[in-house]
């Protein structure tokens, strides 16, 4: 039977309403309510989409419909959903957001609280998500009720959890440009600011629905000129954007550059396990010789774990894990139920600019140097079996190691790369390309194979 377009590898996504509307939504929440049995009232979060209000509403009626509370949490960020399920007696959260995805969009991302082991894990990929899409599929279950329908405020507590990472550091007063794309930060920006020392200077801040500056994703290179562009203006220290459900945060120093997630995840592995000797660092296998050397160098340990938020969240929980981080900018912290959190990494990266009295443009730039890379670079392939046999055979005879852990990885002693498929759409393909020490050659690999790629386009 065919797949439900809606159903991705580890949440839900797709147009509204023709892959996802409401009566579906309805559905998947009696589906989520079969299969995990929650154990407590599930918290219902969402963004600023303009379809967003109308589907947590039907996905509540859903939770309700089979016999599950359900916790209105209105506006907030993924990962206060994350927060709200981590709470005692709660059973666990669903997030209503597309994050970056285009305007027309939406989705869910789901999560469990396991009373067990007292840890928010994703909903299983390989086994929950499978009989979910079985019962949503079937049609509407039948609907016993007695579900509540409850409301919760949960800004405070999350504030409090968030803030208690700056606990024992040092904060100076920076003039920071803050981005929130109109997505979903704003508001919880403002609730901070109190407790910050910092001059707050607000870009796109008010949560419009309507996009009116385009979706907010950082990671395209477009999107990222109106922020660079302020901090130069108003010769802020950094800068920070954010994407609409603000579970990813992207830097800029204090030039404007851009400065690419993967030395971010290397910054902060590093200011962590100054604090926790021996702790585990995750990391994902498209660029990490940065991350296993300056984990190594702290102490640490690296791990690697196949890309995605589901994966890393299983293996952050499984090894206990202090720090996990993605060159896309996911960030996921022991201390945040091993989640990710978008407001966490760049409150650490402005503590460890005040401990080390440097700006992020110094902090950065001899790993820069050391490991220069490609940044992801994004491709339609129709049949993307046939580029990966022709990389086979140009690049398999001088690698020295060929990888398919996530992908196909091709690494050789003084470069490495990594092309893998998107989760949600298996003609989009991404590149990374990394070198030691030698941004020449760097430049001449990605060149080489983005011409084999763009040729297949």
């Amino acid at each position: 039977m065919q797949k439900l377009a809606c159903f991705k590898a580890y949440d839900i996504r797709g147009r509204v309403p023709e892959d996802l509307d409401e009566d579906l939504v309805c559905r998947i929440g009696q589906a989520y309510a079969a299969v995990v049995q929650p154990g407590g009232p599930v918290a219902v979060g969402r963004d600023i989409r303009e379809s967003s209000e109308a589907l947590a509403a039907a996905l509540g009626a859903g939770l309700r419909a089979a016999g599950v509370d359900s916790v209105d949490l209105g506006l907030c960020g993924t990962e206060m959903v994350y927060h709200a399920a981590a709470q005692p007696g709660r059973g666990g959260g669903i997030m209503v957001t597309a994050s970056h995805n285009p305007k027309g969009d939406n989705g869910l991302k789901l999560v469990v609280h396991d009373l067990a082991s007292n840890l928010v894990r994703p909903v299983d990929a390989e086994a929950e998500m499978p009989r979910m899409e079985a019962l949503v599929r079937q049609g509407p279950l039948p609907a016993g009720g007695g579900g509540r329908a409850l409301r919760s405020d949960v800004l405070e507590t999350y504030r409090e959890q968030v803030l208690g990472f700056l606990a024992g550091r040092e904060l100076a007063s920076y003039k920071v440009v803050v981005n929130a794309g109109n997505g979903c930060a704003g508001p919880v920006l403002d609730a901070l600011a109190a407790d910050l020392p910092f001059e707050l200077v607000r870009l796109h801040h008010a949560p419009d629905g309507s996009f009116p500056h385009g979706v907010p994703n950082p990671l395209l290179v477009a999107n990222r000129a109106v922020t660079s562009a302020k901090v130069l203006e108003c010769r802020a220290d950094f800068g920070v954007a954010w994407d609409g459900d603000f579970d990813r945060c992207f830097l800029f120093d204090h030039t404007g550059d851009f400065v690419e997630g993967y030395y971010i995840v290397g910054l902060l592995a590093e200011a962590l396990l100054a604090e926790a000797p021996g702790g585990l660092i995750v990391h994902d296998p498209r660029l990490y010789w940065n991350t296993q050397q300056v984990v190594a160098r702290a102490g640490g340990a690296a791990v690697k774990s196949r890309t995605g938020h589901a994966r890393i969240k299983a293996v952050m929980a499984g090894w206990d894990c202090l720090y996990g981080g993605e060159m896309s900018a996911h960030h996921y912290f022991r201390d945040f139920h091993h989640c990710d959190s978008g407001m966490v990494p760049w409150l650490l990266v402005a503590a460890l600019l005040a401990a080390r009295g440097t700006t992020l443009r110094e902090l950065v730039a001899e790993r820069l140097a050391a490991f220069p890379c490609s940044g992801e670079l994004n491709y339609t392939i129709p049949d993307p079996q046939a580029v990966w046999r022709q990389l086979l055979r140009q690049y398999a005879p001088a690698a020295p190691q060929v990888d398919f852990f996530d992908g196909l990885s091709l690494t050789c002693d003084d470069w490495r790369c990594n092309l893998r498929s998107s989760d949600t759409e298996r003609t989009q393909l991404r590149l990374n390309v990394e070198s030691r020490g030698d941004e020449a050659l760097m430049c001449r690999q990605r060149d080489a194979i983005d011409a084999v790629l763009r040729a297949a386009s």
